[in-house]
């Protein structure tokens, strides 16, 4: 199933898309819901985020060759995860399918895409195991971590370079029906392909993550993991068009701009 929040009469809605047609929803996808007799043309539609989390959680540095490429740029060692450790990101950050990226006027030239899958928590869950663990997942939806290295490598914490306003587009949608194992993540600029890579292959998957972060953490409906990203990043300018693509789930296609121009 594909579920959708989208903008109708002014205000957002859950809605379930079926084809091109989108049919909002009473309810949500996290309660009790039933569909409406309404019926709407996906190209008429406002697409929002969609889901805004309670907590926003990211896993970061999960892919070799990324954790590698980004060392390098910021002029340390690689250090490879040995556990599944979360960090958090800001739901300010947040913007939907189609909305622009804006670059503030005093970031560098160093302003970057990282193409990620994004697991949506679909229940209230604690001390989840091996065998349980994809139980607590609704579905899975895209995410763009748009990151200032330059800002990455001289603030202490990530507060600019990872949760500047617009820099996490997500969507466009939450794809219940997903294997893992079949998906590949694929990242163009400007039409053109730069990268592709097999979305599972992560240093810690999906199954690590929740088992290790309910052992102290509780989770709950609507909550959201961003995976993080493989390889080598480009810079993106003014003018820029970045698109996300991860197979069986959709496309997330946003612009950008820079602050001023």
């Amino acid at each position: 199933m594909r579920w959708a929040r989208i903008e109708l009469n002014g205000a957002p809605r859950y809605a379930v898309i079926e084809g091109d047609t989108v049919i909002p929803v009473n309810g949500s996808p996290f309660e009790a819901w039933d569909r409406t007799s309404q019926r709407l043309k996906l190209d008429d539609v406002k697409l929002l985020v969609p889901v805004v989390p309670p907590t926003f959680y990211a896993a970061g540095m999960n892919y070799a060759e990324h954790v590698k490429e980004v060392a390098a740029k910021v002029g340390q060692k690689p250090n490879l995860p040995t556990q599944a450790d979360i960090g958090y990101r800001a739901n300010n950050a947040l913007v939907a399918q189609g909305e622009t990226i804006v670059i503030p006027a005093d970031a560098t030239e160093l302003v970057q895409y990282e193409g990620e899958l994004v697991v949506v928590i679909g229940r209230k869950c604690k001390n989840l195991t091996r065998e349980n663990a994809l139980s607590a997942v609704l579905g899975y939806t895209i995410g763009n971590d748009v990151s200032e290295r330059t800002w990455q490598k001289q603030d202490r914490t990530l507060w600019r370079a990872k949760n500047t306003d617009t820099f996490k587009p997500m969507g466009p949608w939450i794809e219940t029906d997903v294997k893992l194992e079949d998906l590949v993540t694929k990242i163009r600029l400007n039409g053109e392909q730069l990268i592709a890579f097999p979305t599972n292959h992560m240093i810690f998957g999906v199954v690590d993550f929740l088992v290790n972060m309910t052992t102290c953490l509780t989770l709950y409906p609507g909550d959201m993991i961003w995976m993080g990203t493989e390889g080598a990043t480009a810079n993106m300018k003014h003018g820029d068009v970045v698109e996300v693509e991860i197979t069986g789930i959709g496309t997330l296609r946003n612009p950008v701009a820079r602050e001023g121009r």
